[in-house]
């Protein structure tokens, strides 16, 4: 009887690969995780302070967080300024995608395109915040120039100095510099797709918008899933932009002060509360597995979830069936 052949499992791969992230992340980054949760429940404050004990009350950093104003205020700041920067990212996103990898557009000089889209990714984020700060500088700024030469404002405009201009502008920025990594994360989703699933619907008679909707999107759960939960971790803990774009960092009147801000600010812009820096860290990581778990849930495949029930409800079946018999 010939030997049985079985299939080769690519799985333990996966796991081989990830053993250089796992050391590193033992070596370098479980420490300080541990040791940032353990002080946000103590009273660790202070330049150079190394001693520190559990408060009477655990959760008082915590308490004493939610009644500052001006951690409330960074994070409504947090959330609009990334809701406003990541919708319009996402759309475009995807917009040039179906343009892109639809098989008909026979565009010319694809590369240098995604090239230029994905330019703004590459330059580092405190040379684009100081970039834009001074494009936007007040009064001789080149907006304001460019503005007044076309007629468009009789006097020049203070859009460092007002709070919603401010949040605009860093939106934009945020948009600017990641929609083009969205866009080729997404593009390499759909040229994994088999292409005679497009074949087959062209010839049921679908159009160009009803294999994006139907075909595309569907099969793309796992990329965008994978987009979500990126860009919500990236916009929660914003820091560079803000940091650098104003000053002083965070105005105009805490408009563009995010949690990330706020938290280097209480650790260490002269106050020195690290036990107050580590409860708003703890607040953060809370926020974004909150987000990401109904992420997760949202973008689940509920057919794949049935077909699973299905099965197990069959081998539950069998296996009394067996012991029956």
């Amino acid at each position: 009887m010939g030997k049985k052949n079985k299939g080769v499992s690519y799985a333990k791969y996966g796991y081989i690969f990830s053993i250089p992230f796992v050391l590193a992340f033992l070596a370098f980054m479980l420490y300080p995780l541990g040791y940032t949760a353990i002080i946000g429940f103590t009273d660790l404050s202070g330049f150079g302070a190394r001693e520190f004990s559990i408060l009477d009350d655990p959760l008082e950093n915590f308490k004493l967080l939610f009644e500052n104003q001006l951690f409330r205020t960074s994070m409504g700041n947090t959330f609009r300024i990334w809701i406003i920067n990541f919708i319009p990212q996402i759309l475009l996103a995807l917009l040039l995608t179906a343009w892109f990898t639809r098989n008909r557009n026979k565009i010319k000089g694809q590369g240098a395109f995604k090239v230029m889209f994905y330019m703004p990714n590459i330059i580092t984020a405190g040379s684009i915040a100081i970039l834009f700060s001074a494009l936007f500088m007040f009064p001789t700024g080149p907006i304001n120039y460019v503005l007044q030469s076309l007629g468009i404002i009789d006097e020049p405009f203070q859009f460092l100095n007002l709070q919603r201009p401010s949040q605009l502008i860093i939106s934009f920025v945020q948009f600017w510099m990641w929609y083009g990594y969205t866009m080729l994360i997404l593009i390499s989703g759909v040229l994994g797709l088999n292409p005679e699933m497009y074949e087959v619907s062209e010839i049921d008679g679908a159009n160009a918008v009803q294999q994006f909707f139907f075909i595309t999107l569907p099969n793309l759960r796992t990329i965008l899933l994978f987009v979500l939960v990126t860009s919500t971790v990236g916009g929660i803990s914003m820091f560079d932009i803000p940091r650098l774009f104003n000053t002083p960092p965070g105005g105009p009147d805490n408009a563009t002060s995010t949690l990330s801000l706020f938290i280097y600010n209480q650790a260490f812009a002269g106050r020195y509360m690290f036990n107050r820096a580590a409860a708003a860290s703890l607040v953060v990581f809370v926020i974004i597995a909150i987000l990401s778990i109904a992420v997760f849930y949202l973008m689940r495949d509920k057919d794949a979830i049935e077909l699973n029930k299905q099965e197990k409800a069959l081998r539950r079946a069998s296996k009394k069936e067996g012991g029956a018999a």
